[in-house]
């Protein structure tokens, strides 16, 4: 027998065309919000899961993980000094793991003043295979061990592999994070629904995302480049054709262990170039001021406050 009752949902939110209005701009009136989620992290040598350059191996696997380790070493300081160069702050997104494997590099962008956003322990692991207790001490611990270090609490997460329990979102909450990045489902922040209270979910890329464009895909860097100046060319036309305000979130997904690599380092400087070259016409910002910015755009209504 059929059964046509409504499908199963998430409860998290509900649906909104992109077409309703919001109500409220970014800050000096921009209608586009741009920010770089720059990821940094660490695998354990000869165990768990890894991007792979080329054939995965038996453990332990030196290519590929040998490769991803050029991004901690060589890619992400070239990053850095690429940000610096055209002056854009970034969101480095953390594997708490690497305050024991390169202190300095966390440190040189928390000397640069980027947000630092919560990205698990490490990402030969992922979060989904725990069970509630485990995965609620995991949020907790990288919390506390970026406060510790770093001396500012994350108010943002990034599950590794983009892992998920059906919790996730409850403890987030629970344990203090004001945001995830881990829904891919609209171009604007939306407020989601926990047993613990309000979680905004800020738009973060799974498609303009050099990870699985350019190592899933197998896209040149070159055609990455042009894709990242299309996707803001276009949303700043579909800013203008709007008739009532509207604040949308652009996000750059970025690994410095792939676009670090100085032939692709070439076309990131441009296409990061083309966006700095238009500030005055956007916001150039992180996700967590993005959330201080809705918190007071979109009141909580009175029966959630």
């Amino acid at each position: 027998m059929n059964n046509f009752d409504p499908l199963k949902t998430h409860g998290r939110f509900a649906y909104r065309s992109i077409h309703c209005g919001d109500g409220y701009r970014w800050p000096n009136g921009a209608g586009l919000a741009v920010y770089l989620g720059f990821n940094l992290e660490h695998f354990a040598f000869g165990e768990g899961l890894g991007a792979a350059l080329g054939p995965l191996s038996p453990q332990p696997d030196v290519l590929n993980y040998s490769w991803r380790e050029y991004g901690n070493r060589v890619g992400a300081w070239r990053c850095i000094e690429l940000f610096d160069a055209l002056d854009m702050s970034a969101a480095t997104l953390t594997n708490t793991s690497l305050y024991d494997h390169c202190p300095e590099l966390i440190e040189a962008c928390a000397a640069r003043g980027d947000e630092l956003i919560a990205h698990g322990h490490t990402n030969a692991a992922r979060q989904s295979d725990l069970d509630e207790a485990a995965e609620r001490a995991l949020l907790a611990h990288c919390r506390a061990r970026i406060t510790e270090c770093s001396g500012a609490a994350p108010s943002g997460w990034l599950s590794p592999w983009i892992s998920e329990s059906h919790h996730t979102p409850d403890l987030l909450a629970e344990t203090g994070y004001r945001y995830t990045l881990n829904w891919c489902h609209d171009d604007r922040p939306v407020r989601m629904n926990t047993r613990g209270g309000p979680l905004w979910s800020i738009p973060y890329p799974q498609e303009l995302n050099d990870l699985p464009m350019i190592m899933g895909r197998q896209m040149d860097m070159r055609d990455f480049a042009d894709m990242i100046i299309d996707q803001f060319d276009e949303m700043l036309e579909q800013i203008q054709r709007t008739r009532e305000p509207q604040a949308l979130v652009m996000g750059i997904a970025l690994h410095p262990y792939i676009v670090g690599q100085p032939y692709r380092l070439r076309h990131l400087r441009r296409a990061l170039g083309h966006i700095a070259a238009a500030r005055e016409n956007i916001w150039l910002t992180t996700p967590g001021a993005i959330v201080r910015h809705v918190d007071e755009a979109v009141p909580l209504p009175a029966d959630a406050a």
